[in-house]
């Protein structure tokens, strides 16, 4: 999974896709996700990097992740 090259992130968590001239916002966390997915890290190492921080569970964490990675799918911010 990867975000679009186009998409602009902020540090504060304004999403912009100047394709559809659509914008979004996000929590902290999912900030952390799209910038480790933006770096192109896999999976694992953002589950392990958002487990260690926030100390939460895997299975927490798999269906947020699935959940936030599906939403950014329907919104045509990654591929």
């Amino acid at each position: 999974m990867k975000i679009k090259k186009n998409i602009a992130i902020s540090d504060s968590g304004f999403i912009f896709n100047p394709s559809t001239g659509e914008s979004f916002t996000v929590n902290p966390i999912g900030v952390e996700i799209i910038t480790l997915l933006k770096e192109e890290k896999d999976k694992d190492t953002i589950k392990k990097q958002i487990i260690e921080k926030y100390q939460t569970e895997e299975t927490v964490f798999e269906k947020d992740f699935y959940d936030f990675v599906g939403m950014l799918t329907h919104f045509h911010l990654a591929e």
